[in-house]
């Protein structure tokens, strides 16, 4: 298997020589369009990429198509005489159409974006060369593939075009992430162009969807079980799974993010990864200091105040005693892992009644799926708890005036009787808003009214368990079908605060090729749990000692042992829960100085050892400066 690079060449100072005669291009799909994870690989990596290779070395390639790309663009001139400036300058008088500018975070990148739609002319005429030059198929009807065919279109001309004016006076590096911009790579190669390639597969297509479909995925991945031909054709990629193909055996360097992934592509791409490129983060945007453990207490009222609308009107418990485990990302049932959570869960519900910890774990599963709308309960429950709170307001301001006249004029130390304080019609206003607010129905699991509710796999599971918020039950359930956001009638704050005010993240994927939640968990203090299964627990558990990574759990899945994984996920999720308060505030201390491994500032040296592999395998092609 693929190894993590951990040489002295990876030495980021020794690589200065290269950067100062080398233009990297960086090239994605999701270059100011967000779609998915890898928008935050490229976008947290901009500030390092920017501090080791400048303005003037380095440029971001993406497509013009996000409705509010406006939001995150800022147009600048092409009159630079750098060689970006030139190359836009150059397919302007050629009639294309070319957006560059800066793009508006971290760091302030300069971008070049192509209009897919400016080649829609030619499309029939780029599906023919793409068979007849390459053996790509494309079909019909797939707008996404019409769009990624235009594109790299657009993009393989740039490059030639940047290369002719370039004349070898400096080394140029292209690295495609994903298939969605990988279709250039085999043109370039054809075409003889010298600029040195690197693809990125940041999870192989037809794994995705084998990993979804087959329980022995792994199993039968290394006993070499899968002809990808025709898997590819049976779930109706074979387009996409061919330019994948294509971009891993055209690249000069073919890397992946994690060991994990590098055995899929061995045998569903057909070549050997060269280099392994792990995803940071920038931890200057979660960067609290001394902080996050207020944030921590803020963020986590913010949440009390959620579970005591959702909760309360039905019946109480301590919110002292309450720990808040969350799990996010793709509703991807049994990729995610939300099967083996849920089943630790009810295990941990078990253990918690039998063993009497009087304690309470409210699970969020936040994910998207369709629905129609909010639950007009969750929505009335929470509106009419904001009645009790302005009543409550009220007559905290009322005692208190009376209160310190009562006070002030009394005589020796009498304390006034304080229900004579409130005004009669206030206590029968907050007595009336009070049981209108009671409820003898169970809280509710799911806070919206799904499309498919009776098909939808958590609420089948959590029905079937019984796991349905009894107020006997230690472990409770909110299944949150949306973002979260602070725009979010029901939270009323950001993802990232309400990460912070959680004490447990819970992501033990089946299939993660990286897996940024965790990571993100860790970068805000939270204990998270993740699998030797994802990238991210891979490395974790590979490439760093135990002391370097307190407060992150891997639960092991490779042995394939479904019941054993959910028994370990169980007993982690109980040790947690009988940790008392200054345990876990000292675990939150040690999880956030784990970050610290985690940041771009540290990863980098992998890509740069990749691109310095890709500087020495282009001299066999072209002249090298």
């Amino acid at each position: 298997m693929t190894s993590y690079i951990r040489t002295k060449t990876n030495d980021p100072l020794s690589f200065s020589k290269e950067v100062s005669k080398t233009l990297l291009l960086e090239i994605a799909w999701e270059v100011c369009n967000q779609v998915g994870g890898i928008h935050t690989v490229i976008r947290s990596k901009v500030p390092t990429a920017i501090s080791r290779w400048g303005h003037e070395n380095y440029c971001l390639i993406g497509p013009y198509i996000h409705g509010n790309v406006a939001a995150v663009f800022e147009p600048i001139s092409d009159d630079g005489n750098d060689l970006v400036s030139k190359a836009v300058k150059a397919m302007r008088g050629m009639g294309y159409e070319v957006h560059y500018g800066y793009w508006l975070v971290a760091g302030r990148p300069k971008v070049v974006l192509f209009n897919p739609w400016n080649e829609a002319w030619k499309l029939v005429e780029c599906k023919k060369d793409l068979w007849e030059r390459h053996k790509i198929p494309s079909g019909d009807g797939n707008p996404l593939l019409d769009n990624v065919i235009m594109l790299s279109e657009q993009i393989t001309k740039f490059i030639e075009v940047l290369s002719d004016i370039n004349n070898y006076e400096k080394n140029v590096i292209a690295h495609f992430h994903e298939w969605m911009v990988g279709l250039s790579i085999p043109e370039i190669r054809r075409r003889q162009l010298p600029v040195i390639s690197v693809f990125t597969t940041h999870a192989t297509i037809l794994g995705r969807y084998l990993a979804m479909n087959d329980p022995n995925f792994y199993t039968n991945l290394t006993r070499d079980r899968y002809a990808w031909d025709f898997w590819a054709t049976h779930y109706n990629i074979m387009p996409e799974v061919a330019i994948e193909r294509a971009a891993a055996h055209g690249a000069h360097v073919f890397s992946t993010v994690s060991r994990v992934t590098a055995n899929e592509c061995r045998y569903l791409l057909g070549r050997e990864v060269d280099a392994v490129m792990p995803n940071g983060i920038n931890l200057e945007r979660f960067e609290a200091m001394h902080h996050f453990q207020n944030l921590h207490i803020e963020y986590k009222k913010k949440i009390h105040e959620f579970v005591m609308g959702h909760f309360f009107q039905s019946y109480s418990f301590d919110l002292d005693d309450t720990m808040y485990f969350f799990t996010s990302g793709r509703y991807e049932y049994r990729n995610k892992g939300f099967d083996l959570t849920l089943e630790a869960l009810a295990r941990l519900n078990a253990k918690m009644r039998f063993h009497g910890i009087n304690k309470t774990v409210v699970a969020f599963f936040i994910t998207k799926q369709p629905y129609y709308s909010i639950n007009p309960h969750a929505l009335q429950s929470r509106a009419v708890m904001g009645e009790i709170r302005k009543t409550v307001d009220q007559i905290q301001r009322e005692i208190g005036d009376k209160l310190f006249y009562k006070v002030t004029r009394s005589k020796g130390n009498v304390m006034p009787n304080l229900n004579e304080l409130v005004d009669e019609s206030m206590r029968l206003r907050l007595r009336r808003t009070v049981q209108s607010w009671k409820t003898d129905s169970l809280p509710m699991v799911v806070t919206h009214n799904l499309i498919n509710d009776s098909q939808d796999e958590i609420l089948d599971f959590l029905r079937k368990a019984n796991l349905v918020n009894n107020a006997h039950d230690r472990v409770k359930v909110v299944y949150h079908p949306d973002f979260v956001s602070s725009i979010n009638p029901l939270f009323g704050m950001e993802y990232n605060d309400f990460v912070r005010g959680c004490h447990l993240g819970i992501f033990p994927s089946y299939y993660e090729p990286w897996g940024y939640t965790p990571l993100e968990c860790v970068a805000s203090g939270v204990p998270a749990v993740t699998s030797d299964l994802a990238g991210f627990g891979d490395f974790v558990a590979n490439n760093l000692s135990r002391s370097d990574y307190e407060g992150i759990y891997v639960v092991k899945r490779r042995h394939g042992n479904f019941d054993q994984s959910a028994e370990d996920l169980a007993e982690t999720m109980f040790r947690y829960v009988c940790l008392n308060l200054r345990e876990r505030i000292d675990l939150r201390n040690a999880t956030e100085r784990s970050s610290v491994h985690f940041d771009w500032e540290e990863l980098e040296k992998y890509y740069i050892k990749a691109y310095r592999m890709g500087l020495e395998k282009a001299k066999t092609d072209f002249k090298v400066v």
